[in-house]
Formats: C-alpha cells, sequence, structure tokens
C-alpha cells in the first residue's frame, strides 16, 4: 500500500514544494479528482507562485493524456476558476482546479477544486476518495493508459472578459460617485483584474504591490495578519482615500480599510 499523501487538508491540497507537493504528485492528485467526478472537461488556471506554471503545464498534459479536456485559463484570481466551471457547465464543464496556496509561505503550492456548477469538494464530498488513490501507484498506473484511445483536447483561454462582464453586471455603474480608492494586490493575482474593471469605473486607484511577482518581495500576500495591514492603512491616509482594500495571494480573501 502507498504511503498516504501529507498535502491533503479537509478543504483543499496544501503543502511544501517539491517534498510534500510537486509538478507529479499534482498531476495524479489531478487525475484522480477528474476520476472521482467522472469529468470529460475540466477548467483549469494558476496563481503567481513561482512553482505554479511548471505544476499546470504538467497537470495539463496529464489530464489530456487521459482523454479529459482541458480549458486553461492560465495566471488567475481562484474566484475566476468558480466563474468558468459555473458559466462553462452549459459547454460540457465538469469541474475546475485552481493551483493556489493562497496565503501560504512561498515555498508551498497547492490545489482547490470545484465540480459541476462550481460546487467545492471537501472531505465530505470526495476529497478522501481523491486522496487515496492520487496516493496509489498502482491506481495511477492503471489509470493512466501508455497509449490512449482518445487524446483530450488543450484550449487555452486567457481573455478575462467574460469575468470582468459578469463583475460589472453585479452594480449600477452610473449610479457610482467618483472614488478614490488604494488597492494592494500584495504581488499577487488581483492586480490584472484591477486593471481590467478600472476603465469602466470612476475610480482613481492608488496601486501597491501591484505587479504579480511569485517570490512575494512584501512577504506572504495575508492581509489578515496585523503586520500586513500598515501599508495599506497608511497610504489610505496620506491619499486621502475613501477606502482601501488588500487581497491575499489568490485574491479570494479580501481586507477593507475605512478612511481613517
Amino acid at each position: 500500500m502507498s504511503e498516504p499523501l501529507k498535502c491533503f487538508t479537509a478543504y483543499d491540497v496544501r503543502g511544501r514544494v517539491p517534498e510534500e507537493l510537486n509538478k507529479d504528485i499534482a498531476a495524479r492528485i489531478g487525475l484522480a479528482f477528474c476520476r472521482q467526478i467522472d469529468a470529460g472537461k475540466v477548467v483549469i488556471g494558476h496563481d503567481i507562485r513561482l512553482s505554479s506554471p511548471g505544476i499546470n503545464e504538467n497537470l495539463c498534459q496529464v489530464l489530456t493524456k487521459a482523454g479529459i479536456d482541458v480549458v486553461d485559463i492560465g495566471l488567475c484570481c481562484t474566484e475566476e476558476i468558480y466563474f468558468a466551471a459555473f458559466q462553462g457547465e452549459g459547454d460540457g464543464v465538469d469541474g475546475g482546479i485552481m493551483v493556489t496556496a493562497s496565503h501560504n509561505p512561498s515555498d508551498y503550492n497547492g490545489m482547490k477544486f470545484v465540480s459541476r456548477g462550481a460546487r467545492p469538494m471537501s472531505s465530505d464530498s470526495g476529497l478522501l476518495e481523491v486522496a487515496k488513490n492520487a496516493a496509489s501507484e498502482d491506481w495511477y498506473n492503471s489509470t493512466l493508459p501508455e497509449q490512449p484511445d482518445h487524446i483530450g483536447r488543450h484550449s487555452k483561454m486567457p481573455n478575462k472578459y467574460k469575468y470582468i462582464s459578469h463583475l460589472l453586471s453585479s452594480i449600477d455603474k452610473d449610479a457610482l460617485q467618483p472614488l478614490k480608492i488604494v488597492v494592494n494586490a500584495g504581488n499577487g493575482c488581483a492586480g490584472p483584474v484591477i486593471d481590467l474593471l478600472e476603465q469602466h469605473l470612476p475610480v482613481n486607484f492608488i496601486k501597491l504591490n501591484h505587479e504579480p511577482d511569485g517570490s512575494f518581495p512584501k512577504g506572504v500576500p495575508n492581509p489578515l495578519l496585523p503586520e500586513n495591514r500598515e501599508e495599506t492603512a497608511q497610504a489610505v491616509r496620506e491619499h486621502g482615500a475613501d477606502l482601501g482594500l488588500a487581497w491575499d495571494g489568490d485574491a479570494d480573501r479580501c481586507f477593507f480599510f475605512d478612511e481613517n
């Protein structure tokens, strides 16, 4: 029997790279997830971590070799994977995989999973079975054929137009008053989305740590840590901003600052 993988939590995958999680382990986990939900087509994306592109690329190769179609949206926020899985259900998307370790240190990586309709997978909805199968070399070798009958299609779709349109549909742009907002992306995934929203909104964005950078030059992007809040708070005060916003690495956590 294979040793249990140490990178599984109750809700997702988080592990130190490369000893607990690397591109080969991630590919086994991704295939186990797809088999668990009987997926024929999945959406895949990744965060800014330096190990994420390699994990993402190998994952796409293994899944397509297994006959699974992959829609690769590239660098993205976790919420973009959820949206793409939900929005693509009518086009046959069975689930989504996000390569990210969220707000963990830079030497970690991980994976988050949603099934059809962007329903999250956790230990009570299939993740335990995924962990068991991914840990088994015998299962993996028997599941991934040497010469597959069918190769899945790998489609790259980095365009964020549908996601941006979805975000804008939730507000009345004409009712918005001009605002000055400090935004701290933490060198994570939020920056590109802010740039695309900016042209549609009456907002003057003061941008901090805006460019995606997996080396985390300002430290782990986690605004919930008290020591990470002062930079944003100070900028709000210095610029006389109406509010401030700060995100974690994969932009699924957001911290708000008022004008004070």
